[in-house]
């Protein structure tokens, strides 16, 4: 029962950071119908920060890290995105995959390719004893950081007007901008919370692993991309589902498969994911927007 306690925890742990990956996907595509790969650049973007804000204490440290990691969202939006907005999808396609190279190549040019680390972990890398299981203090803050950002986005989606425009134009676009809702604005607001998201995503996962590289935040986009497609593009409750659901799987099958099968558990985790898509093509969630078009 210990063991199961356990790997329920790090599976909890593990789904809530691919809730925030996915969630900034996530939100970027809702409005602007855009598969933003830079996002992952957000993410390096904010491990950097986390580096070079070496000094202070930890609070200041992470303010500051959040504070760049949205500038640098907001740059992007501004300088590389704004203007193709009006292009065909695939045009930004490539225009994310384009900022998303340029970015890892300037990292590369600017912090060299030796990984750099950090002590942001030695704060949280002692355990809690619950019952007779020992929690490490990182996992229960990466839930209880994710449930309140996830709560926050929620009430401010439900109750500002800002946010009441966001889920319009996520549903229709054009519509909403008919009825008056400020494209740049939104859009603007939108790269915002993404880089908020990355920014808190970025401190997560350093702590997690201790060191930062210039290509880290490839695997968290693929991973958030994922989540993002299980979960049903354009819903925003979806890709936080197939952020949880993706977790969970790469942990009861890290804890499950024999040893010399282990190294392979991302194949078992994308089989998985591709079955479940098998057997609803459109995701776990249907957005609106999707469902008009079913």
């Amino acid at each position: 029962m210990a063991s199961v306690a356990q790997n329920a925890i790090d599976a909890i742990s593990q789904g809530s950071l691919y809730a925030l990956f996915a969630l900034g996907v996530a939100l970027i595509f809702g409005i602007m119908r855009l598969v933003n790969f830079a996002h992952g650049e957000l993410i390096t973007g904010g491990a950097y920060a986390l580096v070079l804000v070496s000094g202070p204490p930890l609070v200041v440290r992470v303010i500051a890290t959040l504070v760049a990691v949205v500038v640098l969202a907001l740059l992007l939006e501004r300088v590389a995105f704004r203007p193709v907005r009006g292009a065909d999808p695939s045009t930004l396609l490539v225009t994310s995959f384009a900022v998303s190279y340029v970015l890892q190549n300037l990292a590369i040019l600017i912090f060299g390719s030796v990984p750099r680390s950090t002590d942001l972990s030695t704060a949280l890398n002692h355990s809690v004893a619950i019952g007779s299981i020992d929690v490490p203090k990182l996992e229960l803050v990466t839930i209880a950081v994710t449930l309140v950002l996830l709560g926050g986005l929620a009430a401010f989606l439900e109750r500002t007007t800002l946010g009441v425009q966001m889920r319009a134009a996520a549903e229709d676009f054009d519509m909403a901008r008919l009825l008056g809702v400020r494209a740049n604005l939104v859009i603007a607001a939108a790269f915002g919370i993404a880089g908020l998201l990355a920014g808190v995503a970025a401190t997560l996962l350093v702590a997690q692993t201790g060191t930062v590289t210039a290509t880290m935040g490839l695997t968290p986009v693929i991973f958030g991309f994922i989540a993002t497609i299980l979960g049903g593009m354009g819903s925003l409750s979806g890709a936080v589902l197939g952020g949880f659901v993706v977790g969970a799987l790469g942990v009861v099958l890290q804890a499950t498969l024999p040893l010399d099968v282990r190294p392979y558990r991302d194949a078992f985790v994308f089989a998985a994911v591709i079955a479940m898509l098998v057997a609803r093509p459109h995701g776990l969630v249907v957005a609106r927007s999707a469902a008009r078009r079913v």
